[in-house]
């Protein structure tokens, strides 16, 4: 069922960890001609997949890249974001055509254009030709996505308490910001499992230390917090700041463990502390140097990790910026008119994140020098593997919560990701909704976004709203902004509608942990489009703002300013299930078709599927406190296959399913 091309040299990512070997036949599908893959769509063709992207879950219509970028405007025009995850399905089997995955195993900048140049042709383009293509065949849309799963690995199962409510801002600054938080929730009487620290508790952004005048004695703040039932979860960067006498520097520095320039001497870019060096997670040597400083953290009782600005980003290198002074000299002599007033205004604006300090450092990757752009997309993935492999060997029966901004596929098995720094946009609950199903394609099901959004100021109505998505996502993250408007549950006044809305998500985070237990356990997907579940269905193909979350579920989020309700397709007889605006739950039938839902902004709907049910637990103040004797079935199904564990064991098995009945 899959397939390996090798063309010329491919430069070996880890993605596939199957050992399957080269075909000598001809690639089926496509034309290979001139570093690209050509294939001619019908006017029906739908193509899935590329995990992080803009626009739909149909991907036709626009050009994308797999490059790992630094772009927090996530808009429209845009072609990548964070994660790089070349991963197609092309489906046109309703029709007579064809229906397969391709996986485009490449390290560096790759193109898809989709329809975008000619709307009848897929066009994959690589820099080089030194590529490994795999074909994925299946008889479902599910079974391609398991066979491509199959060997790519297990997907990485995060600890059970990193799937109850977490809280995050740029930044908590101090100590009593954190207990401030944690006090106002627990006033609120709304859930909460943790509080995450941003850059601001290091001492001047540099990874592995403490500032100690902010927070003094953190030791006893992480065990004071966890006495509470909250963890904290700090922010690891992936650049180091050029410091004398710090430590973290200076061993990198005495032991070559920095990327390089093309004279050998260390790359020096400037982040969030100033001038800084990368160190080279591609190199096995130093991804364990840097996985094991995690441990300073660990052994203070830190449980969880976000790896943050590993595309990498960059706001300047020292060479760019000489480049930049020698090249605003000249426009000091002339009047600056139309065009050379944005000339003028671009050279400090083109520092960040340019493609000749991509091209300037180096890499010793598998004993071999590779400059940087030659395997850009694995600097992100090699980050968190790093931190993954050293969790593994310093607490080997305990999992730790670790997700990344950056990401390629084989990066799924050590962490999960978010999608990145989005906005208080009501465009951005659909987008979040649309990328779901697309990395749960590529292996990432511990997934979610910034939800009220990153940057810009969020509405009562706005967090609201999104909080009826992002109860479903395993990730269920508030996080936003320095300088941005207060987000917290509880800044918007009254928090009843707020503590309603939470209190769902943990009654349902039995179904939620058992539903993505079972994808990681069978290679399947925890959310899914509709036409995965529905394929002969053609109305539930073109249907892009509902999802399939678990086997029993399907979820029609509103996402529209000052809307009432929307219109649902109910693909099959189903059971609807409301959170009313007093915290209780009414279900009733809903007959397949077309329908139009009321839903005010302090309710919640959803759909169970006839046949199956969900289960509901009592509500919880954190997941360790739930009580799983308190669950109750929703939905006509009889039974429910119930995963449950310690939440901790790092060898799950679906021996840990048992059946609960009505």
């Amino acid at each position: 069922m899959v397939k390996k091309f090798t063309f010329n040299n491919p430069i070996y990512t880890g993605a596939v960890v199957a050992d399957i070997k080269a075909s000598s036949d001809t690639l089926p599908y496509f034309e290979h001609k001139n570093n690209s893959f050509l294939y001619t769509m019908s006017d029906t063709t739908a193509v899935y997949g590329l995990g992080e992207a803009v626009r739909g879950i149909n991907k036709r219509g626009w050009i994308y890249e797999g490059y790992c970028s630094d772009d927090p405007c996530h808009t429209e025009d845009k072609r990548s974001l964070y994660g790089a995850h070349n991963f197609l399905i092309i489906d046109d089997k309703s029709n007579g055509g064809d229906r397969f995955g391709v996986f485009f195993d490449y390290p560096a900048r790759i193109t898809f254009d989709i329809g975008y140049t000619d709307t009848s042709t897929l066009t994959v383009s690589t820099e080089k030709d030194d590529i490994d293509v795999y074909i994925i065949e299946g008889e479902s849309l599910r079974k391609i996505v398991k066979n491509f799963r199959s060997i790519i690995g297990m997907s990485y199962i995060a600890p059970k308490w990193a799937f109850g409510f977490m809280q995050s801002r740029w930044s908590y600054f101090t100590k009593d910001d954190v207990i401030r938080i944690a006090d106002s929730y627990k006033e609120a009487n709304i859930p909460l499992d943790a509080i995450f620290l941003d850059i601001d508790y290091m001492e001047r952004y540099k990874d592995f230390t403490i500032n100690d005048e902010r927070f003094p004695d953190f030791e006893n703040l992480v065990s004071y917090m966890k006495s509470r039932g909250i963890r904290l979860v700090p922010i690891i960067d992936a650049a180091v700041k050029v410091e004398d006498g710090y430590d973290v520097y200076e061993e990198g520095k005495a032991k070559g463990y920095f990327c390089k320039d093309e004279n050998g001497d260390d790359y020096i870019v400037g982040v969030w502390p100033g001038k800084t060096v990368f160190p080279d997670f591609l190199n096995d040597e130093v991804g364990k140097w840097f996985g094991d400083k995690y441990k300073l953290l660990t052994d203070m009782g830190i449980e969880g990790f976000w790896n943050d600005m590993n595309e990498p980003a960059i706001f300047y290198s020292e060479k760019g910026v000489e480049r930049a002074f020698e090249e605003i000299e000249k426009y000091k002599q002339i009047s600056l008119d139309a065009n050379t007033f944005f000339d003028c205004r671009d050279v400090f604006a083109k520092l960040s994140n340019s493609q000749e300090d991509y091209n300037a450092f180096y890499h010793n990757y598998n004993g071999k020098k590779y400059k940087h752009n030659d395997i850009h997309n694995l600097y992100g993935y090699f980050m968190t593997k790093s931190a993954s492999d050293s969790f593994a060997r310093h607490n080997p029966d305990k999992r730790t919560l670790m997700f990344s901004r950056a990401s390629y596929i084989g990066a799924h098995r050590y962490g999960g990701i978010w999608t990145g720094d989005n906005h208080s946009w009501w465009s951005h609950i659909l987008l979040c909704l649309k990328q779901m199903p697309s990395l749960n394609m590529c292996g990432f099901l511990y997934t979610g976004c910034d939800m009220g959004g990153f940057n810009g100021n969020c509405t009562r109505d706005l967090l609201l709203r999104w909080l009826s998505l992002s109860i479903f996502t395993p990730l269920f993250r508030n996080h936003s902004a320095c300088g941005t408007k207060d987000q917290e549950c509880f800044a918007f006044g009254d928090t009843k509608d707020f503590k309603n809305i939470v209190d769902l998500r943990y009654r349902l985070v039995p179904y939620i942990y058992s539903e993505y237990m079972k994808a990681v356990l069978n290679n399947d997907m925890y959310i899914r489009p509709l036409s995965f579940d529905y394929e002969n269905d053609e109305m539930a193909k073109n249907i892009e703002d509902q999802l399939m979350v678990g086997e029993s579920i399907m979820i029609a989020p509103v996402y529209t300013q000052n809307a009432n309700g929307r219109y649902v397709y109910i693909p099959e007889n189903m059971t609807q299930l409301k959170l009313n605006a007093d915290g209780t739950l009414t279900q009733s039938k809903i007959e397949k078709g077309h329908h139009y839902i009321n839903v005010a902004l302090n309710e919640i709907v959803f759909f169970i599927k006839d046949g199956y049910c969900v289960p509901l637990c009592d509500r919880a103040d954190n997941v360790e406190s739930i009580d799983e004797n308190s669950i109750k079935l929703y939905g006509t199904g009889k039974s429910y296959e119930l995963y449950t564990d310690d939440g901790y064991t790092t060898t799950p098995t679906l021996d840990s399913i048992k059946i609960i009945g009505k």
